[in-house]
């Protein structure tokens, strides 16, 4: 069994949003400086699902890709050392400036090019824009059937069991593989490699790919092929007038509260 992982190397979320500053000009955020960027941590849990898979069905490989520059490898390596086969990095100029949209289809291209696919796992969306589309975008440019926000997988034969997470309970699908599968945090923490895994995956060779290698038309992808365009990026500002309701007791103020909201005309 062949199973891809999606991988993505964001900006710390730990990162106080103080830290961040903004390329006005470029529509660009300039990263924190000192602060390593991450895995996004939606991507490690998709990694847990598949390593999972591979131990429950006893064999099979893990392949983790991941879209960026080359300091994307060290996110590659983070899923290496916790437990996959092998590494690919889609890398290059052309690459990037790109959407959802952009991403998905070159993501697509290399699980063609990697062939033999049965599964695709993403984590529900990357934990810096939030937007959870590259998941259902790479099922649809690879005409496989998906399920968004799972807490548990499980392989069934060539079908995948899928309890996904609803807005009021739970649902569990089962569907023919090859498939692609979108993990929530839910599923748990991912494992924590140890140091000598850390230190087998550092070894380890990434190879990259660049739009040649998958076929790609540098119009299909990165900034000349988005279709979402970013109007303005910008700060929100910080601040804004305080009020402290004066009272003795807890009671006192609570009434003050309320005469204030009244004045307001909010109740």
């Amino acid at each position: 069994m062949h199973l891809v992982v999606c991988a993505k190397q964001i900006p710390d979320p730990e990162t106080p949003p103080a830290a961040f500053r903004i390329d006005s000009a470029k529509n660009e955020v300039i990263p924190a400086q000192g602060i390593a960027p991450v895995l996004s941590p939606y991507d490690a849990q998709a990694a847990e699902a598949a390593l999972r898979i591979k131990e429950q069905s006893g064999d099979g490989k893990v392949t983790v890709i991941s879209l960026g520059k080359e300091s994307a490898q060290a996110a590659i390596k983070q899923v290496l050392a916790m437990g996959a086969d092998e590494g690919v990095l889609l890398s290059a100029d052309e690459f990037q400036g790109g959407d959802s949209y952009t991403t998905a289809h070159a993501l697509a291209a290399a699980v063609k090019k990697l062939g033999d696919v049965d599964a695709v796992f993403c984590g529900r969306q990357a934990a810096d824009w939030d937007m959870g589309q590259v998941g259902v975008g790479i099922a649809e440019e690879l005409g496989w059937p998906s399920a968004i926000i799972a807490k548990d997988v499980k392989a069934d034969g060539g079908s995948f069991v899928v309890q996904r997470v609803l807005a009021d309970g739970f649902e569990t699908v089962k569907m023919a593989g090859p498939a692609v599968i979108t993990v929530s945090n839910e599923l748990g923490d991912p494992r924590y490699p140890k140091l000598q895994q850390i230190m087998q995956a550092a070894r380890k060779t990434v190879t990259t790919w660049t739009p040649g290698d998958l076929g790609l038309q540098p119009g299909e992808i990165g900034a000349a092929g988005a279709r979402l365009k970013l109007e303005k990026l910008f700060q929100p500002p910080a601040g804004g007038d305080v009020q402290i309701m004066e009272g003795d007791t807890p009671a006192d103020q609570a009434k003050a509260l309320a005469r204030a909201l009244r004045d307001a005309k909010i109740i």
